[in-house]
């Protein structure tokens, strides 16, 4: 008899506790409690890859750049998974890529317990990733969302991932000189997939030079502040429309638009000014500012980049290595700018010692270019010497051999599906 109370009491128990969660769950959403979109629990979607990503909009430009290439790829199957509500909401309008909404770490674990995902990609070191990272039937990759020598390419968070994908010889020097008792074999040389898309140049036929000035936003911290803007923002403008017969592009990292730094504010407030003055006075030489076009495709227009330690500097250095670079150094510290960026040996470096001179160098420089042997060269060192194509065609080898590898070393033969490939897949 006590059994049988014992029992009754336990099931009463059980649909109190079911009442009550499902009551706080409706008094959770009266009060905006935002609860999973894009799947459920009871039908959940299965890919070979999970591509994580937990910040808000605007870091959204750090995702945005893998998409086409995950995309691409038909026969390997990629899931978006989100944590933010807003990010769902844009990002459901901008791929053709299933994405998910998963609030909660309780929401994360449900959906990982339940998917079939063989990897999950990392763009960024998101706080959350190490949410994500609990889940031990997937093999966790990160990718970073571009090639660059600011500091922040390199975090001991790498150590927690199976694999970090880099570019070339230059990231895996980067991470020995900045990270103790971390397994070089983690690495994986994968060049710049995001390079190999076919972005057509928004920029309109020009008959002269294209001076494309794109510099970096300020970073969040000091260490991580590598912008040109404030301090040399302006002289750099008005040497490069003082050239004659050049365009003028103004092509700013995403986040200087919404800058909070009143210096930075100021000086992007003044080039723009100076820009659309210019445009105004001379129609036909073409002067822009451009803000949601794709930088990859500015660059393809670009015949001098002047630019900071970013992305952006090394993509131009892959796409046009015959194009000089204009490299801005905020710190005027030569030797330290030639030890963390190597780029610079094939670069004009403008600091404080030479902003004076730049409209003179820029003349000479699209006159004369005394650095193209050498940045051939540099690009070979950053990009594992890979021609265009040959690094889409290593990263899914990579991706899927990692996968295999992991696999197979569960012991569950039944997961072992995706085999290494040593092509390119069906794109179509």
């Amino acid at each position: 008899m006590s059994k049988s109370k014992s029992g009754s009491s336990a099931s009463q128990v059980t649909s109190f506790s079911k009442r009550a969660a499902r009551s706080l769950s409706r008094r959770l959403r009266d009060y905006g409690v935002v609860e999973p979109e894009g799947f459920d629990l009871s039908d959940v979607p299965s890919s070979d890859v999970a591509l994580y990503f937990s910040d808000g909009p605007v870091k959204l430009y750090q995702l945005a750049q893998w998409l086409p290439v995950f995309e691409q790829r038909k026969d390997r199957k990629t899931i978006v998974v989100v944590r933010q509500v807003e990010t769902y909401n844009v990002l459901v309008g901008l791929t053709s890529l299933q994405v998910l909404l998963v609030p909660t770490f309780e929401d994360l674990m449900a959906l990982y317990d339940r998917a079939d995902f063989h990897s999950v990609v990392y763009v960024n070191n998101g706080w959350t990733n190490f949410q994500s990272l609990s889940f031990q039937q997937a093999v966790h990759i990160h990718v970073n969302h571009g090639e660059s020598d600011k500091i922040c390419m390199v975090s001991n968070q790498a150590k927690a991932y199976d694999r970090v994908f880099v570019a070339g010889e230059a990231a895996v020097r980067r991470h020995a000189a900045a990270l103790v008792w971390f397994d070089p074999q983690h690495l994986v040389r994968v060049g710049r997939p995001q390079l190999d898309l076919e972005v057509k140049s928004p920029l309109a036929t020009f008959n002269g030079p294209t001076i494309t000035y794109a510099p970096t936003w300020e970073g969040e911290d000091d260490a991580n502040n590598y912008t040109s803007l404030d301090l040399y923002g302006e002289r750099i403008i008005a040497a490069a429309l003082a050239q004659p017969g050049a365009r003028v592009i103004y092509k700013p990292h995403p986040r200087v638009f919404e800058t909070e730094n009143a210096a930075v504010r100021k000086a992007h407030n003044a080039i723009v000014t100076a820009i659309k003055g210019a445009a105004a006075a001379d129609p036909s030489r073409g002067h822009a500012v451009l803000r949601k076009e794709n930088i990859l495709g500015v660059i393809r227009g670009t015949d001098v980049m002047i630019s900071d330690v970013s992305s952006v500097t090394l993509d131009h250095l892959y796409l046009r290595p015959e194009a000089p670079i204009v490299l801005c150094d905020r710190r005027s510290d030569r030797d330290q700018l030639l030890a963390d960026a190597p780029v610079a040996a094939g670069a004009h470096v403008v600091d404080s010692s030479s902003i004076h001179a730049l409209g003179a160098d820029l003349a000479a420089i699209i006159a004369n270019d005394p650095r193209a042997d050498k940045r051939r060269e540099l690009r070979d060192y950053y990009f594992d010497s890979l021609e265009p194509g040959q690094s889409t065609t290593r990263f899914w080898e990579c991706l899927s051999a990692a996968i295999y590898d992991h696999d197979s070393a569960l012991g569950d033969l039944s997961r072992v599906r995706l085999a290494p490939t040593t092509d390119s897949g069906d794109s179509a």
